[in-house]
C-alpha cells in the first residue's frame, strides 16, 4: 500500500496508517523500522489512534517491538480507541500495523523522538576470593545504569541478603549461599550467580542480566573471575589471590597446644610434631603433605635433607598421620646438621584436593618417581617453619652471654681485686723468707773467736 511502512532514521519524525484519517484498507500489513543515533532510545507517542475494538486485539492491531525485527522483544500490542506511548531500551524499534478483511477505522497518527542515554557506566564491581569466603561488591551507580536498585540483586540462595551501604556487598562462605563447586582435576571452581528480581511483576522490559562470580583455585594461585552477561555480551575482570595455609609445631601428638616460641629449642632425638593447617570454610577439602625438606639456611639454597618426598617417608624417624579435615600431620626426631650449623629450617610442599574425588593425588599416599604422574593434584603451595635449635646450644649461648656481661660490667672490680691479691702474695712471701732465716739460725748457734791483744 502507498505510505505503508518503511525506514525511519532521523532523530525524530512522524508516520500514519494508510489513508489516514480515512479508514485503512482491508488486509493491511505495514512495518516501520525506526533507528536513531547510538547511545539513544526511542519514545513513540500515538497522538490519534482508532482501530477495531477487540479485548484480545486479534483482528486489527498495532504491535511495537524492541529492536529492528519482529523477533525482538514485544513492547506492546494495542487496538481500539486509545493514545498509547512506548519506549525502547535502545536506538531501534519496529512498529507493525495488521488488519483483517472487515471493520476498518481511521487508523493512527504517530510521532517518535530520540532520547539521549546517559554515558555508559563501566562495571563498578569487584570480587575477592579467600580460603574462607567470596565477596562481591556492586556500586549503586552501576546498578542504576542497569535499571535496578539495591533491592533487586540476589544470589543463587535468595535467603543470603547483601549488606547495603554506599554499595551492595555480598560476603559469604565458599560452600554456602547456593555456591556451586566443580572439581576439574587440576583446579576447583566455586561459582555463584547474582540475578535481578523483577519484584513480582508479570512482565519486564529490562534486559536479562546476570553477574557470574567465580573463585578458581589453580596451581599456586586463586583466579578470581567476575563477568556480567547482558543479552550474551560478556565483560571480564580478573585478579590473583591465594589459599591461606600455615604450619606450626605442637608440643604433643594431641596437636592441641602449638609451640609459640621462636627459635624452638629442643633436645637431640626429641619427637617433633608438625601440623599444616588449611584455613577454609569448604568442608570437602583435603590437605596432603607431599614433600618436606630440612636445611640449615632459611633460603634452602645450601645443603638440604629430605624428610618426606612425593608422599614417601625418607627419614627413618618420620611418621605421617592420616589426613584429618583441613590438617596434614607428621612427626620426626630432632637432629642437627654437621659442621656446627646452629639451626634447622623446614619447608613443606602442600597439596589440596577435593575430598569427594576418590582418585585425587591426596588419596594416593607414597608415589615413587616412576609413578609421579599417576594423578594430578588440585592445588599446591609451600610453607616454611623454623628455626629449630638444640637446648645445649641454648645453654652454651647463655653461658657465653653471662661471661660477656661479667667482662663488660665488672672489669673495674676485677682489676682492683687482682691488685690486692698481688700485694697479699708479696707480703706472705716476705714473711716466709724472714721465718726461714730465723729458723736457720735457731738450728745452727753462732761460734765466738778470740784474738790476742798485741803488746805495745
Amino acid at each position: 500500500f502507498e505510505n505503508c511502512g518503511g525506514q525511519l532514521t532521523g532523530p525524530n519524525g512522524t508516520f500514519t496508517s494508510p489513508n489516514y484519517p480515512a479508514p485503512y484498507p482491508e488486509f493491511t500489513y505495514c512495518v516501520w523500522y525506526i533507528q536513531t543515533a547510538k547511545n539513544s532510545k526511542i519514545k513513540l507517542q500515538f497522538q490519534d489512534f482508532f482501530l477495531e475494538l477487540d479485548p484480545n486485539c486479534q483482528f486489527d492491531f498495532t504491535a511495537v517491538y524492541d529492536g529492528l525485527t519482529t523477533d525482538s522483544g514485544l513492547i506492546g500490542k494495542v487496538c481500539g480507541l486509545t493514545q498509547p506511548t512506548f519506549e525502547s531500551s535502545s536506538n531501534t524499534m519496529t512498529v507493525v500495523l495488521s488488519a483483517d478483511y472487515a471493520n476498518s477505522y481511521r487508523g493512527f497518527s504517530a510521532r517518535y523522538s530520540s532520547i539521549p542515554l546517559p554515558a555508559p557506566v563501566e562495571p563498578d564491581t569487584f570480587l575477592t576470593c579467600s580460603s574462607d569466603s567470596m565477596k562481591i561488591v556492586l556500586s549503586k551507580s552501576y546498578l542504576a545504569s542497569l535499571g535496578y536498585n539495591e533491592t533487586h540483586p540476589q544470589l543463587n540462595d535468595v535467603s543470603c541478603s547483601p549488606v547495603v551501604t554506599d554499595s551492595v556487598t555480598f560476603s559469604f562462605p565458599l560452600a554456602s549461599c547456593g555456591t556451586i563447586k566443580k572439581d576439574e582435576g587440576h583446579s576447583i571452581t566455586y561459582t555463584n550467580i547474582i540475578s535481578f528480581s523483577a519484584n513480582g511483576r508479570v512482565i519486564t522490559r529490562q534486559k536479562n542480566i546476570e553477574i557470574i562470580a567465580q573463585c578458581k583455585i589453580e596451581n599456586n594461585s586463586t583466579l578470581e573471575v567476575i563477568y556480567i552477561t547482558k543479552n550474551n555480551i560478556i565483560q571480564n575482570t580478573t585478579a590473583v589471590g591465594r589459599y591461606n595455609v600455615s604450619m606450626s609445631f605442637y608440643s604433643s601428638d594431641s596437636f592441641s597446644t602449638p609451640v609459640q616460641q621462636s627459635p624452638y629449642y629442643v633436645d637431640l632425638n626429641q619427637n617433633l610434631f608438625a601440623q599444616v593447617s588449611l584455613h577454609s570454610t569448604d568442608p570437602n577439602l583435603l590437605v596432603f603433605v607431599d614433600t618436606c625438606i630440612a636445611s640449615p639456611q632459611p633460603d634452602f639454597g645450601s645443603q638440604t635433607y629430605d624428610l618426606i618426598r612425593s608422599g614417601c617417608n625418607k627419614d627413618d624417624t618420620v611418621e605421617t598421620y592420616p589426613p584429618l579435615e583441613h590438617y596434614g600431620r607428621f612427626k620426626f626426631n630432632a637432629f642437627r646438621f654437621l659442621r656446627s650449623f646452629p639451626s634447622v629450617y623446614l619447608q613443606c610442599d602442600i597439596l589440596i584436593c577435593d575430598s569427594t574425588n576418590t582418585d585425587s593425588r591426596c588419596t594416593k599416599g607414597c608415589i615413587s618417581r616412576q609413578k609421579r604422574a599417576v594423578s594430578a593434584h588440585t592445588w599446591k603451595t609451600s610453607t616454611v617453619v623454623g628455626p629449630i635449635r638444640l637446648k645445649r646450644d641454648l645453654r652454651s649461648a647463655d653461658h657465653s652471654e653471662f661471661l660477656t656481661k661479667a667482662d663488660a660490667g665488672e672489669a673495674p672490680s676485677l682489676h682492683q681485686y687482682s691488685f690486692y691479691t698481688l700485694s697479699f702474695v708479696v707480703l706472705i712471701s716476705n714473711i716466709i723468707i724472714v721465718a726461714a732465716v730465723i729458723l736457720k739460725y735457731h738450728k745452727h748457734p753462732a761460734e765466738y773467736y778470740y784474738q790476742k791483744i798485741q803488746s805495745s
